[in-house]
C-alpha cells in the first residue's frame, strides 16, 4: 500500500542513492532473499508487534482497545485482566496510562504533579523500534513536580521558561507508558486523581500560541493476528520504516531489506516474487523465528534476561557485546519484545522470567503442581515493590480463574501465610489448596504458562545477581 508523502522522513541522500543502485545490481537469488528475509525478520519483529499497540490504540477508532488520537492522554484507573489482548505479558499492579506521541509538526511537554514519596510512578518512552530512550518519574527525576519537554533528534530550539528539562527521541512517534502504583484495593479514586492531574499539550499551546493541527496518518495497514509470524509482517516493517530515517550505521542493512521492498515508498509484496523467490522468503521467515526461539531456550533460566534485554539503543549495542560476545543487538531485541513487549530497562524493574523447566519443556499445570518458596529475609530487594505474575504459555495474557487473580504482590504481604520457619511459599497449581493456603495461591491454565517475577526499583544485589530468584519446584 502507498503511503501519504508526508509520513516519509528519509533525510539521508545516501539512502536515496543506495536504493536506486540497488535496483541496477544483479537479479535477486532465492538464497539472496531467503538470508534477507531472516535478518530482516529479526530486525523487524519489534517494530511489527509495536505497529500492533499503534493500530489498535490509535489509528483503528473501531478497536476494542482505542486509546485516542495521537497526543492525548489516556488513563484507566483499573487493573488489566485476561480481555485486555494487545500487550502481552501485562502486568496488573500498576494501573496505566497509554498514549502516542506525534512530534512531526512541534515538539510535545508533559507536565508532572507532586507525588507522594512513598508512591512509585514513572513515564517510560518507547521510539517505533522499541528502544526505553528515555524516563521520568520516582528513579530518575524524582517525585516532586516537573515540566519535560520532548523534541525529535536535531531539534534546535532553545529551552523555554518554565520547562525542566528537554529530552530528545530517535523517531518522530514514539509510545507513553506510565506506571502509577496502586497501594491496595481502596486506593484506585487516588491513583486516578493523580492521573488526571498528568497533562500532555504542544509546545505552542504551552507557549500560549495558537496550538498546531498534526498530521494525520491515514493509509495505515489493517492488522491481522497472526501476521506477525508470517512474511505478511514485512508489510508492517516497511510501514514503520517509512516513518523512521535509518541511523548512519543502518543505512548499508536498510538498502538490503529494500532488495526485498521493505522500507521503500513502494513496499513489499510477495507476489511480486517468482514462485522459489516467495518459498525462499517464507523460509527465511520461518529461520529468523527458529533464532529467537532458539537464542529463548538458551537463555531461559538467566535471571537478568531482562536486564540486558531492555534500554537505549546504546545499551542494547553494549549489553549484546558485553554479555553475548555478539555484535547483533537486533537479536536480544526481538527476543525481549517477544517475551515481554515495552519492557522496562533494569533499573527502573527488572523481570525475573520462568519461561520452561528446562530448554524446549515448558511449564504445563495439566500434570503438575509447583511452588515456589521465598527463604527467610530473602524476598526480593527492592526501593519499590515486587509482584508475581501468571501468564498463558499460549496467548501470552492473564488467564480466567475462580479468583479473578493474576497475580501475587508485596503489598499483599500481610494476607499471605508464611511456613514455621519464616519463609513464604506460593502454590502454582490450576486447582485450589487448601482452604488455608489459598492466599498463598496463583492459579495456572490448565496447560503450559510461564510466570513473571517484577521488581520495581531493584536494589543492587538484585541488579546485578548477588540476589538470584527462587526456582519453580515441581510438586512429585
Amino acid at each position: 500500500m502507498k503511503l501519504q508523502k508526508s509520513i516519509f522522513s528519509f533525510t539521508f541522500g545516501i539512502l536515496i542513492i543506495g536504493l536506486l543502485l540497488s535496483s541496477c545490481t544483479q537479479k535477486l537469488t532465492p538464497e539472496d532473499a531467503k538470508e534477507i528475509a531472516k535478518e530482516a525478520y529479526v530486525y523487524g519483529f519489534p517494530m511489527v508487534v509495536n505497529y500492533k499497540t499503534m493500530y489498535n490504540y490509535t489509528l483503528n477508532e473501531k478497536s476494542v482497545e482505542y486509546k485516542g488520537a495521537f497526543n492525548e492522554k489516556s488513563c484507566v484507573a483499573r487493573l488489566f485482566t485476561p480481555e485486555d489482548k494487545a500487550i502481552v505479558t501485562p502486568n496488573s499492579d500498576t494501573p496505566y496510562c497509554m498514549f502516542w506521541i506525534d512530534l512531526r509538526n512541534e515538539p510535545m511537554v508533559i507536565s508532572l504533579p507532586k507525588m507522594e514519596e512513598e508512591r512509585f510512578y514513572h513515564f517510560q518512552f518507547i521510539d517505533l523500534y522499541t528502544h526505553n530512550f528515555a524516563y521520568l518519574g520516582t528513579l530518575t527525576t524524582g517525585n516532586k513536580a516537573g515540566k519535560y519537554l520532548i523534541a525529535k533528534d536535531g531539534w534546535k530550539g532553545e529551552k523555554p521558561e518554565g520547562i525542566t528539562e528537554v529530552l530528545y527521541s530517535e523517531t518522530d512517534l514514539f509510545f507513553v507508558i506510565v506506571r502509577t502504583q496502586l497501594m491496595d484495593e481502596n486506593d484506585l479514586p487516588n491513583v486516578k486523581a493523580i492521573q488526571d492531574k498528568y497533562q500532555i499539550q504542544g509546545l505552542s499551546s504551552f507557549l500560549g500560541k495558537e496550538p498546531i493541527k498534526s498530521d494525520n496518518i491515514d493509509n495505515y495497514l489493517v492488522w491481522n493476528d497472526g501476521d506477525e509470524f508470517t512474511a505478511a509482517s514485512f508489510n508492517y516493517m516497511n510501514f514503520m520504516l517509512n516513518l523512521t530515517s535509518p541511523v548512519p550505521s543502518e543505512i548499508k542493512l536498510r538498502n538490503k531489506f529494500a532488495k526485498l521492498g521493505i522500507g521503500t515508498e513502494s513496499g513489499f509484496d510477495l507476489n511480486s516474487f517468482d514462485e522459489e523467490t516467495k518459498k525462499a522468503i517464507e523460509e527465511g521467515v520461518k529461520e529468523g523465528i527458529k533464532e529467537m526461539t532458539d537464542f529463548v531456550a538458551v537463555n531461559s533460566k538467566d535471571p537478568l534476561l531482562s536486564v540486558k534485554g531492555f534500554g537505549t539503543r546504546d545499551f542494547l549495542i553494549k549489553s549484546t557485546k558485553e554479555n553475548y560476545n555478539s555484535d547483533n543487538f537486533y537479536l536480544l531485541r526481538a527476543v525481549a519484545a517477544q517475551l515481554g513487549l515495552y519492557g522496562n530497562s533494569g533499573a527502573e524493574a527488572i523481570y525475573p522470567t520462568y519461561s520452561m523447566e528446562e530448554p524446549g519443556v515448558p511449564y504445563d499445570a495439566s500434570k503438575y503442581n509447583y511452588t515456589l518458596t521465598f527463604q527467610k529475609d530473602e524476598l526480593p530487594p527492592v526501593n519499590a515493590f515486587w509482584s508475581f505474575s501468571m501468564y498463558d504459555g499460549i496467548t501470552q495474557l492473564f488467564i480466567h480463574n475462580e479468583l479473578d487473580r493474576y497475580l501475587l504482590t508485596s503489598n499483599m504481604l500481610k494476607d499471605f501465610v508464611f511456613n514455621e520457619d519464616g519463609s513464604l511459599t506460593f502454590y502454582i497449581q490450576k486447582d485450589a489448596p487448601e482452604e488455608a493456603l489459598k492466599s498463598n495461591w496463583l492459579p495456572a491454565p490448565s496447560g503450559p504458562f510461564y510466570c513473571v517475577l517484577r521488581l520495581y526499583g531493584p536494589k543492587e544485589e538484585a541488579l546485578y545477581g548477588e540476589w538470584v530468584n527462587p526456582p519453580l519446584v515441581k510438586v512429585q
